[in-house]
Order: structure tokens, then C-alpha cells, then sequence
């Protein structure tokens, strides 16, 4: 371990895993440890008997429920936008080809207190049950526009510089109402609250348009897609391009301790004794937790159940969105729901979580609007988090800290967050110019 690297990566969480990989192809000797003896931090997979030695102490989990093994109960659920970023750092890593991806059955928003599908084109804006008629027509046009705008051809701009006028403005230019806003700006452009409406609209565009695009990518109901045995398989796969790199895993590394030189640079880590020499530290929150401070925090409900979310035309994967609006809430709310379909629970059950960030210290009662839309649970447990942002200047300690996982149950933010620590502490921009369909074959089996 007496080395020296270009960087020490702590955690084996989602984002440390994919920074790790990216850094690795992009040249560096990387070394990768982890305080755990398993892989992915918080963002881990666990059987049955490890959800409940979490959750229940030493009670065992029913037999009813099946094989533990063949549960894979990831506890940062989240689905891939089919041409999102983070697909498109898989294939740029070529780390595609340890994993099997399949399309997610359904995508949907709640509104009126009803689930409806999440319409994305013109064509299913006009079948929705979302809008009355007239409404149907407007929103139509808009997702004309959106579908037909270039960047580069003035003609499809419609008189709108949308690097200056705001979403709020290009919605009001179609007419469309509150409710439809609501569904477009949180179900589609997936944004987590509605600061969007007076930014930029470019962004908000956008958004929209990948969404689209990504729906059109596996003509299935969903613009998403997730890996076979669940999100547990990445960082694995992220430990063996790693390998082929020339970098180095290590788990079950106690203590980790991180050792700054006089000035406060970060030089190296301290494991057992020893020290591992290096230029630049990654890792999670809960490595410098004094370089950190709570931001907020993430209720959760993990249920298991033996039936699809009711109202979701049976889909075995499937999200819902439940803007804030809806709930009279700050932020959204999120269900996710996966199954045996996508090997991650035994034939004919499905795992189902509620997220939302916490606005009260009572998560039973908080996420009850999602529960409610479940229909009968099995098994129910819940689970509040910290959710941390770094506070220290990485130029002065050469210490790149990720924030934790939001409540989203899209890769969206989590990819940013990557992608911006990568630019950090490369100085370089990843380019993301791939040829999408090297990911393609696997999520259509």
C-alpha cells in the first residue's frame, strides 16, 4: 500500500464508483478503498437478511417472502434516463459491457389525486386524460415547439432567445395552465421544485426534449431503463474496468483516516498503519465529516408487496411523480417500484419505496399521500437520512467531496454532481459524445 497515486478514492458508493472508473480511463493510478467489507456505501443492495438485520435487529425475515438471495433491495433507488448522462458515462468508460440493462415498464405523475401517464410527445398529449380538450390542443403546440426546436436554426425559435427569456415565459407564450405546467415541469423536465419557471428556459427545453428522446430510444412506456439484479451491479462493474486500468480496490479498510501536511493539503491516506501517498482525495461525506454540513434530509418507506402499484397498467418497473403542488408540499415526492422482472425479488413480488426530502421528523406520516397509492404492503420499513454538501475549498486541502443522494428516483442530479467533481478535479470537460446504441442491445432483451 506504500504507494504513491494520482488519487485515493473513499467510498464505494454510486458516484465515487463512476468518478473512480472515469478517472482510471482518463490515465490516473487510481487506488479505491472502502471502510466497509461491501461494496456501495450508502447506495448499497441488500438480500432480505440484510434489510432486516438492518431494520429489525435480530428478528428473520418470513419464509413467505421467499429466497433471501434472490433479493437485491437497492437502498438509493434510482432508473436511467435511456440517452441520459449517465449512460452516456457508462459507454464512454466501456463499462457497458459487464452489465445487462432492460427497459422500465412505466412512467407516471400524479395529479387530482389520480395516476396518470406521464404524456411526452403531441401524439399522447391529445389521448391524455391529463387535460380537457382545449387544453389538450395548446399543450400540443408546445410540445410542437419543443420537438422541432434547434439550436441552431432561428426558424424553429419562434421569436424566443431562450437563453434569456424563462420558462415561465415561453409557457405563458402557449397558454397552458397550472395543472399542465405541473405535470411538464416536474414529471417530464423531472426539476424537484419550481425555481426552473424563472430561469433560463433553455434548460427546461431541454430536459423535455431528452426525455422525449429517451422514450422514443426503446419504444417502451418509459424513457428509462435499469440493470438486471439492480444498481448494485455498477459499482462492481466500475471495480472491475478499474482493474483493467491498472487501479486498485480495497475493502474492509478500517478507520481510512485522511492525512493533510502542514499547510492542510491533503497527502495521503492512513489504513492499518500504513499510508498511501497521494495528490488529490475523492470521497463521500462520511469520510471528512468536518468538511461537510447537513443540508436536509430524505424520508423513505421500503415496502415489499406481491402486486404491481395499482393504476399503473400492471408495469413490474415503473416511477411516479408526485409534484409538491399536488401534496402542498415544498419539494416532490417519488415512488419507484421494481420487481423479479428486472431479477432483483423472487417471482411475483415487487419492491416499492416512497422518497421524499423530509419536511417533518415523521416519515409514517409524511409519506402516507404515497403509501396510500400502493395498495396492500407486506412488509414496510422506514428510514430517514442526512443529506450533506462539502463546505471546503478543494484548491486549498486537493479534498473532492460528493454530496448525498437526493430523494429523486432518477440518475439526474447524481450525474451532474459526477460530472462536475470530474471537470474539478481533472480540469478537463468529459466529453459525452458516444455512440448511444452500444447500450442498446441489452435493454431490449
Amino acid at each position: 500500500m506504500d504507494e504513491e497515486y494520482d488519487v485515493i478514492v473513499l467510498g464505494t458508493g454510486l458516484k465515487e464508483c463512476i468518478l473512480s472508473g472515469l478517472l482510471s480511463v482518463n490515465g490516473l493510478k487510481v487506488l479505491h478503498m472502502d471502510r466497509n467489507d461491501y461494496y456501495g456505501g450508502e447506495s448499497t443492495s441488500l438480500n432480505l437478511i440484510q434489510l432486516w438485520k438492518r431494520f429489525r435487529g435480530n428478528d428473520k425475515p418470513p419464509e413467505h417472502l421467499g429466497s433471501s438471495r434472490e433479493y437485491n433491495v437497492d437502498m438509493i433507488p434510482k432508473f436511467m434516463m435511456a440517452n441520459g448522462a449517465l449512460v452516456r458515462v457508462l459507454i464512454h468508460t466501456d463499462v457497458t459491457k459487464y452489465l445487462n440493462f432492460k427497459a422500465v415498464d412505466g412512467s407516471f405523475v400524479y395529479n387530482k389525486g389520480q395516476i396518470h401517464k406521464v404524456p411526452a410527445t403531441d401524439v399522447e398529449a391529445l389521448k391524455s386524460q391529463l387535460m380537457g380538450l382545449f387544453e389538450k390542443r395548446r399543450a400540443r403546440k408546445f410540445f410542437i415547439y419543443v420537438q422541432d426546436y434547434e439550436e441552431n436554426d432561428p426558424k424553429s425559435h419562434e421569436g424566443l432567445d431562450l437563453n434569456k427569456v424563462t420558462a415561465r415565459d415561453v409557457i405563458s407564450k402557449y397558454g397552458l395552465e397550472d395543472n399542465t405546467v405541473d405535470f411538464i415541469g416536474h414529471a417530464l423536465a423531472l426539476h424537484i421544485d419550481d425555481k426552473y419557471l424563472d430561469e433560463p428556459a433553455m434548460d427546461f427545453v431541454k430536459r423535455i426534449r431528452l426525455y422525449a428522446e429517451s422514450l422514443a430510444r426503446f419504444q417502451g412506456g418509459s424513457p428509462y431503463i435499469y440493470p438486471l439484479y439492480g444498481l448494485g451491479e455498477l459499482p462492481q462493474a466500475f471495480a472491475r474496468l478499474s482493474a483493467v486500468y491498472g487501479g486498485t480496490y480495497m475493502l474492509n479498510k478500517p478507520e481510512c483516516k485522511v492525512e493533510f501536511d502542514e499547510n492542510g493539503k491533503a497527502f495521503g491516506v492512513t489504513s492499518e498503519g500504513e499510508t498511501a501517498r497521494c495528490k488529490k482525495v475523492v470521497c463521500d461525506p462520511s469520510y471528512l465529516p468536518d468538511k461537510v454540513q447537513k443540508v436536509g434530509r430524505v424520508a423513505r418507506a421500503i415496502c415489499i408487496m406481491s402486486h404491481p402499484i395499482p393504476n399503473t397498467s400492471d408495469s413490474h418497473s415503473v416511477q411516479v411523480i408526485l409534484p409538491q403542488k399536488q401534496l402542498g408540499r415544498k419539494s416532490d415526492m417519488y415512488l419507484f417500484c421494481c420487481s423479479y422482472a428486472h431479477n432483483v425479488a423472487p417471482k411475483g413480488k415487487y419492491i416499492a419505496f416512497v422518497l421524499a426530502e423530509a419536511e417533518t421528523n415523521e416519515p409514517e406520516v409524511e409519506l402516507k399521500p404515497g403509501i396510500e397509492l400502493l395498495g396492500p404492503v407486506e412488509e414496510m420499513f422506514f428510514d430517514i437520512y442526512d443529506r450533506y454538501e462539502p463546505i471546503n475549498k478543494q484548491d486549498v486541502d486537493n479534498c473532492y467531496i460528493s454530496t448525498s443522494y437526493d430523494a429523486t428516483t432518477h440518475f439526474e442530479s447524481t450525474v451532474k454532481d459526477v460530472i462536475s467533481m470530474y471537470s474539478r478535479i481533472t480540469g478537463k470537460d468529459l466529453d459525452l459524445s458516444v455512440d448511444l446504441s452500444a447500450a442498446s442491445a441489452a435493454a431490449e432483451e
